[in-house]
């Protein structure tokens, strides 16, 4: 029986090795252990030399959450927040030597854009949504910027982060932070089409032609990745940043939102 400590699956067939996000229960949200095992999958991934690309999969209806924000909660107390971790995460996946494909069958937000963004590919089901709430709970998009701003139109990207509206499958791949917008049924055949053809090329070259692709280099992006974790850091920290994730967890108004209309910050409709 496999543990159900496991929150990151990992199986490996004709030169693709699968990671699958399996924490339905929270959305698979970015908590330490989930992004502690992505990490030692991806690593076991780039050392196994019969590996030739790697997918990011999911369990449940949903892609990933983002941060894990019970977690956070827990952790204001130590002034240690895990999305400082997120970072190496995303660092990891922008500089394996072998290609990475995110397969998005259900919604992404906050961190989990991050993850789509730092993939080579990404295919998501038309039906998919998507959403940088992360202005909506007094944080902000800081790490994934990283990797999603060299993805997004500047425009729309001004839009998304600033009103941290939904947007669909579609309007994902037209901004640029996916590959390409399938109907679901036809996810996993567009998934597998990448894969028959990542697996033709040589592995030197292709790790060769991700180097091209990841331009500025690694340390920019470490040093850059840094700097965005601290800043991230200190908005959850902040005091627009506790009350955000709190009434986030207690499924209320936050106390900006209900001054609009003279209300309290109760229970949302």
């Amino acid at each position: 029986m496999t543990s159900p400590d496991v929150l990151v699956r990992v199986a490996t067939a004709r030169g693709v090795t699968t990671l699958t996000l399996d924490s339905p229960h929270n959305r698979n949200a970015l908590s330490t252990a989930l992004m502690t095992q992505l990490l030692a999958g991806l690593g076991d991934a780039v050392a196994d030399e019969t590996v030739r690309a790697v997918v990011l999969d999911h369990t449940g209806p949903v892609f990933c959450s983002g941060a894990d924000l019970k977690e956070t909660a827990a952790a204001y107390a130590s002034g240690a927040v895990p999305a400082g971790m997120l970072g190496d995460v995303l660092a990891a996946i922008w500089e394996c030597p072998k290609p990475v494909l995110a397969r998005v069958g259900g919604p992404a937000r906050a961190g989990g854009l991050g993850l789509i963004a730092a993939a080579d590919l990404a295919v998501c089901a038309d039906e998919a949504t998507f959403a940088f709430t992360e202005v909506r709970i007094g944080v902000i998009p800081a790490v994934i910027s990283a990797t999603v701003l060299p993805r997004l139109h500047p425009r729309a990207a001004a839009e998304l982060y600033l009103t941290g509206d939904t947007f669909d499958g579609r309007r994902a791949a037209q901004v640029g932070l996916v590959t390409a917008s399938v109907p679901a049924a036809e996810l996993d055949a567009a998934v597998r089409g990448y894969c028959d053809s990542l697996v033709r090329g040589a592995p030197g070259a292709l790790a060769g032609a991700k180097e091209l692709l990841r331009r500025p280099g690694l340390a920019e992006l470490r040093a850059d990745l840094a700097r965005l974790s601290a800043l991230s850091t200190s908005y959850f920290l902040s005091d627009e940043g506790r009350e955000g994730v709190t009434a986030f967890r207690e499924k209320r108004l936050t106390r900006w939102v209900a001054a609009l209309d003279g209300g309290s910050a109760e229970q949302a409709g």
